[in-house]
C-alpha cells in the first residue's frame, strides 16, 4: 500500500513565488502540492503561463512532490465577484468561461501528471431554484467531464458550505443525475465539521470509493471558517487513523488560505502537527 502524502494548498502562500513556494515545501519535508490556478500561478491570462508550466513541471519532478490542481482562486475570472462566473451562472456565455478555465485547468493536470482537478459548483444565483440550478449543473458538467475523460484526469467535486452542493448528501443526489467515473470527490475535513456530518470517520467510511483528494485544517462547528491546527474543535489522530484504515493512498492537503502572510510560520507549524499523526499511524 502506498503510504498517504502530506501536502500544502498554494493558496496558503498566496505572496510567495511558486518556485520559491515549491522548494519551501519540500525543504518542509511535505511530498505533495496542491496548485491553486491563480494570479502568478499558472494564470490563464498570463502570456508567460506555458514556460511557468515547464519550470514548475521541473520543479515539482527535481523534488518528487505530487500534485492536485485546485480552481478556487479568488478574482481571477471576474474581478469585481471573488468566484464567479460558476457552473450554475444562467448567463451561458458567463457560464463557458468557467467551462473553458476548468478545461484549461485539466489541461495543466495533464501536463503535470496530476492526481486530480479539484471543482466546486458556486453559489446558487438569486431567483433560481435547487431544481433549476441543479438541472445547470448536470449541464455545465458534461462539457468539463468529456475534457477530463479525454485527458484521462480525475475530477475531485468538493461540497463546499454556502454553495449549491454544500454537503456530502448533496453531492449524493448530483451522482444520481450525472454518470461519469471521472467524477469524484474531494473531501474536506472542516467542512464536515461544520456542516454536522459527523462523526468525520463515518462519513469518511461511507465515501471512501470516490475520495480522490482531501483538504485538512481546524473548524468549529456551525462556522465556515478555516482555522490553524488546535484553534478550532476537531480532534484529528482518528480522522487520520480512518484514511489509513480505508487504505485512502493520495494527498492530505492543508487548506489555510487566510494565513498566506504568515506562510513563513504556518508551513512548518501545520507540518510538525500533522507529521506525527500521520507517522503513528503507519506504524
Amino acid at each position: 500500500m502506498h503510504p498517504m502524502l502530506l501536502g500544502y494548498n498554494t493558496n496558503g502562500m498566496a505572496h510567495h513565488d511558486p518556485l520559491d513556494a515549491i522548494q519551501l515545501l519540500a525543504d518542509t519535508g511535505y511530498r505533495a502540492i496542491g496548485i491553486t490556478i491563480d494570479h502568478g500561478w499558472l494564470s490563464p491570462r498570463d502570456a508567460g503561463s506555458d514556460l511557468q508550466l515547464q519550470q514548475i513541471k521541473y520543479a515539482l519532478k527535481e523534488h518528487q512532490l505530487t500534485s492536485v490542481i485546485e480552481t478556487g482562486a479568488r478574482f481571477l475570472l471576474d474581478p469585481r465577484d471573488k468566484h464567479e462566473p460558476t457552473l450554475l451562472s444562467q448567463d451561458t456565455a458567463q457560464s463557458t468561461r468557467r467551462i473553458d478555465f476548468l478545461k484549461y485547468c485539466i489541461d495543466v493536470a495533464a501536463e503535470l501528471d496530476s492526481r486530480c482537478v479539484s471543482i466546486w459548483s458556486g453559489i446558487t444565483p438569486a431567483g433560481c431554484g435547487t431544481h433549476d440550478a441543479m438541472e445547470t449543473l448536470v449541464r455545465n458538467l458534461d462539457p468539463v467531464l468529456q475534457h477530463a475523460d479525454d485527458r484521462a484526469i480525475d475530477i475531485g467535486f468538493e461540497p463546499e458550505p454556502g454553495m449549491l452542493i454544500d454537503t456530502t448528501g448533496r453531492f449524493e443526489r448530483l451522482l444520481h443525475l450525472v454518470d461519469s467515473p471521472r467524477l469524484k470527490m474531494t473531501m474536506d475535513i472542516g467542512h464536515l465539521y461544520c456542516m454536522s456530518e459527523v462523526p468525520i470517520a463515518e462519513y469518511l467510511e461511507r465515501w471512501q470509493d470516490r475520495i480522490i483528494n482531501v483538504h485538512i485544517e481546524d473548524m468549529v462547528s456551525d462556522r465556515h471558517e478555516h482555522l490553524m491546527f488546535g484553534d478550532g474543535q476537531i480532534h484529528f489522530p482518528p480522522v487520520i487513523e480512518t484514511l489509513h484504515r480505508i487504505g485512502y493512498q493520495e494527498g492530505i492537503y492543508v487548506e489555510l488560505s487566510r494565513h498566506s502572510h504568515a506562510a513563513d510560520r504556518i508551513v512548518p507549524a501545520a507540518f510538525s502537527f500533522l507529521s506525527p499523526i500521520l507517522e503513528q499511524v503507519k506504524q
